[in-house]
């Protein structure tokens, strides 16, 4: 996985989860970016989870060494136009994955 990635949570639960596949892809990868949509994904699942110290702690390590992206004023403009893009092909998404889209496509970067 070469390139400048923008992980989602999926992605993110595979990883934490020893996949290794996409431990490797991550790991290969140029540069990866974390969306706070996501990280805040993280911290439900990670509370709810029956091991939340533990996996608090994972996400906590991972923020601290990642480049967490935060939605902006163009950020919102991209989310806009992604999501009238969709109604008019009548594929609607859910809110979290249209504002992670938003930050790759604001980025340049790939989800």
């Amino acid at each position: 996985m070469n390139g400048r990635y923008l992980l989602d949570t999926n992605v993110l639960i595979a990883y934490f989860a020893g996949e290794e596949q996409v431990g490797k892809a991550v790991d290969t990868a140029e540069e990866v970016f974390l969306p706070s949509i996501v990280v805040g994904e993280l911290y439900y699942g990670a509370g709810k989870s029956s091991r939340p110290s533990e996996n608090l702690a994972r996400i906590d390590a991972l923020v601290l060494t990642s480049v967490v992206l935060v939605c902006d004023l163009e950020t919102a403009r991209r989310y806009g136009e992604i999501k009238n893009a969709l109604r008019i092909k009548g594929r609607p998404l859910p809110e979290n994955d249209i504002w992670i889209a938003a930050l790759a496509r604001q980025h340049g970067l790939t989800l």
